[in-house]
């Protein structure tokens, strides 16, 4: 079987967690600090905070920008349940914004009617997610968030290194979060990260993830235990190191697979939005016509692992049946309906593409 995601863990990354072992080390240390730095430096922004996942990024970070029990968060209905889960766990309210059909991403003109019909001004933040590694609209995402008075905070996890108009994700709103987990472009098995460029928040969410203690047995507030250890640290900055490398890979693995795709009309391609950097952290098509699910089905019996993400939209995931099973988003219904993801990891070969394109040609792309 061909994996739709295999972690690219080479041996400076190993003798980096033998170090770490060797030193007595292994919590919450010099390691951490060092990523930390290094990836604010990759970003370009001002403070970078490791945290033990991804998910607890979004929760810090809603919490560095002051949202609290009762406010409401704007996101996207087409993404993994961690983004609304985050708002729910900091005591929000998520609001779904549909999205645009050739990025994914959420839409900022859906964001703007949210916010006009907001007239109790509940909507403090809005929650972009830069899907499958291609960034937001950011610049009208921030004019509109402005415009209304509130925060921004980027879900960049599938997009370590994609860009926008030339910046890195992560560098756009108020705070924005990463995931580190192992399917990502760069992975340290769990982890991930918030970056900023306010020293307020960024203070905050330092004793927050710290069980509320900004200094030894001194607690502030309840906080929680979301620290990362100096071993997935060190895992860290290796990756990064490596990621604009991999990036490319992908990019070229990208091109591979829209060179085979060209002749089939029944698949529609990922379509790169214009002044977007985009690092397929999946190559995500579309197969209409009720096709996509036996296609699936035939790629998985031919030993390539393409997987579906998301088949079921937010909304009407059974855990917010009872909020929001009634409301509809009709673009990101379709697109769940459609989308199926290929293999683009760099450590694809060239026997495995031949053997995706056979696996392609023998599916006749015919409804029954």
């Amino acid at each position: 079987m061909i994996p739709i995601s295999r972690p690219n863990i080479g041996k400076e990354e190993k003798e980096a967690v033998m170090k770490v072992l060797d030193s007595g080390i292994i919590a919450s240390g010099p390691k951490v600090k060092e990523f930390e730095k290094d990836f604010a430096a990759y970003c370009g922004v001002k403070h970078a905070v490791a945290v033990s996942n991804g998910t607890c990024a979004i929760h810090a970070a809603l919490h560095g920008c002051g949202i609290k029990k009762g406010d409401r968060v704007i996101t996207t209905p087409f993404t993994f349940i961690a983004t609304s889960n985050s708002i729910i766990h900091a005591g929000a309210v998520p609001v779904f914004a549909d999205v645009e059909e050739e990025s994914f991403n959420i839409s900022p003109e859906r964001i703007e009617e949210l916010l006009k019909k907001d007239i109790f001004r509940k909507i403090k933040a809005v929650i972009p997610v830069h899907l499958y590694g291609q960034v937001c609209q950011m610049d009208k995402i921030l004019q509109t968030a402005e415009k209304y008075g509130v925060k921004v905070v980027e879900d960049a996890a599938q997009a370590h290194g994609a860009k926008y108009n030339g910046k890195n994700a992560g560098s756009f709103g108020d705070a924005a979060t990463f995931s580190m987990y192992a399917t990502k472009n760069m992975a340290t098995g769990e982890g991930g990260m918030v970056t900023t460029n306010d020293d307020a928040v960024a203070e905050k969410i330092r004793v927050f993830i710290n069980h509320g203690m900004p200094k030894a047995y001194y607690h502030t507030e309840v906080g929680y235990n979301y620290r990362t250890t100096d071993i997935e640290a060190a895992i860290g900055v290796e990756q990064l190191k490596k990621l604009d490398g991999f990036n490319s890979k992908r990019k070229e693995n990208a091109r591979r697979i829209f060179k085979i795709l060209a002749s089939y009309p029944y698949i529609k391609c990922p379509q790169e939005m214009p002044g977007r950097l985009h690092i397929y952290h999946q190559f995500t098509v579309r197969v209409a016509d009720g096709l996509r699910d036996r296609f699936v089905e035939h790629l998985n019996a031919k030993g390539i692992g393409a997987k579906i993400f998301y088949p079921i939209p937010l909304h009407k995931q059974p855990v917010y049946a009872e909020s929001f099973g009634k409301k509809s988003y009709p673009i990101a219904e379709k697109l769940a309906s459609e989308v199926l993801s290929l293999p683009v990891h760099p450590l694809l070969t060239d026997a495995d593409f031949v053997e995706i394109e056979e696996a392609i040609k023998t599916f006749d792309g015919v409804k029954k």
